[in-house]
């Protein structure tokens, strides 16, 4: 059987919507007329979209919406319903169409006797590797609703820590775009009807205001040259980034960088320390901890690290030892997993080091910003002085002339 969106009117003309199981269309509807319900629209939800042939469309859930879904399914199954049950409830409440269609297609391959962690797994690349991990983990010891209580958690913090990176580099974004926009307009158009007052007086200009006349008149020239050559190197870039090589090398050349090596270091850290913490508390098993906290490292050097020490870590060695290796990890994480594997509460340690991590990361995020802002704010300031100046140093020389 599947699973049918529909949309209905009853006795007294309200519109009434749901879900129901059927093995076609028309069956759904007769079952519809069958409880005194007029069908408006009956739609089959699967991964073939529609039920009037329409192709299926691409499906895909933000950070935010995956957690909010986690949410509510652990609550659900912690109230004792079936999976089948909870997901009923989900469909009926999705926040979208789209997110309807996506549930009804892990449904539908529920019903055909998947287990939940396989039916995660038929959508693509919606839900992470560590997450259908956690799923599966879930399942095989019996405790999925506070597995996924627990998931919930570990994607709203992994979700506020990147909203915290993002949001404490906007403001500086956008000084540097403004600044970017105010100085073109002062060059290209402020500027060369200043100085045109200048060139009619014949006089000899300062260096500096030459400088000025001489930068201003190049970008009113090459300006649409020049923003088509920055759209060329954004593009040639992108498509450069996706040959394997130049993009292991370049995202090597930023772990070296001064500033945003380190963001990414400890940006990368916190989320396999987070991902090994969770996945130690379910009893996962290490080696496929290590195999599933390989996906959330953005770094490919730090990724290709990890699969070593993965591979060390299956011939025996510890977990800490085989980080320390690579040299890419923090030494006080390294420590403190190796005190966990000494005592014999790695789950925990693992977890203090992801607490840890995450509040180093934050430090930084807000150290940065704070040294940024007046950085900016002094280079602008130069910027304008100096234009200013090589405006103002022609109108001194002639007053002196005047006296």
């Amino acid at each position: 059987m599947a699973g049918f969106r529909y949309e209905a009117l009853t006795a007294g003309g309200k519109r009434q919507k749901g879900v129901i199981e059927s093995d076609s269309p028309r069956q759904a509807r007769a079952w519809l007329r069958e409880q005194g319900l007029t069908p408006v629209q009956v739609e089959a939800i699967g991964t073939q979209g529609a039920a009037n042939g329409l192709p299926g469309r691409r499906r895909s859930l933000s950070t935010t919406a995956l957690a909010i879904l986690t949410r509510q399914l652990s609550t659900l199954l912690g109230a004792g319903l079936t999976i089948e049950q909870s997901l009923n409830a989900l469909i009926e409440d999705a926040a979208s169409e789209v997110e309807g269609e996506l549930l009804g297609a892990i449904r539908g391959e529920v019903l055909a006797g998947q287990t939940l962690a396989r039916a995660l797994a038929n959508q693509g690349r919606v839900f992470p590797d560590v997450y259908r991990t956690l799923v599966d983990a879930g399942e095989r010891s019996g405790r999925l609703p506070d597995v996924l209580e627990r998931l919930a958690d570990y994607t709203e913090e992994r979700d506020t820590l990147r909203s915290k990176v993002l949001l404490a580099f906007i403001y500086p974004g956008l000084i540097v775009i403004v600044a970017t926009v105010v100085v073109g307009a002062l060059l290209t158009y402020v500027v060369p009807q200043v100085v045109q007052v200048f060139r009619n007086t014949h006089q000899a200009l300062p260096l500096l205001t030459r400088a000025l006349i001489a930068l201003s008149d190049l970008l009113r020239a090459i300006w649409p040259w020049l923003l088509l050559a920055l759209v060329a190197l954004v593009v040639a870039t992108r498509q450069a980034l996706r040959v394997p090589a130049i993009r292991t090398r370049w995202h090597r050349i930023q772990l070296t960088l001064p500033l945003a090596g380190t963001l990414i270091r400890g940006l990368n850290t916190a989320r396999l320390a987070s991902t090994l913490a969770i996945l130690a508390a379910s009893k996962v098993p290490l080696l496929t901890a290590l195999q599933a906290g390989a996906g959330v490292l953005g770094n490919i050097p730090m990724r290709e690290a990890l699969a070593a020490a993965s591979a060390r870590v299956q011939e025996g060695a510890t977990l800490s030892r085989s980080l320390a290796v690579s040299r890419l990890f923090p030494p006080l994480m390294i420590h403190m997993i190796a005190s966990g594997e000494a005592s014999g509460r790695l789950a925990t340690m693992l977890e203090r080091a992801a607490i840890q991590q995450t509040r180093e990361m934050e430090r930084r995020v807000t150290a940065l910003v704070a040294l940024l802002e007046p950085v900016m704010i002094l280079v602008m300031g130069l910027v304008v002085l100096l234009i200013v100046l090589a405006i103002l140093m022609p109108i001194f020389e002639m007053n002196q002339i005047i006296r």
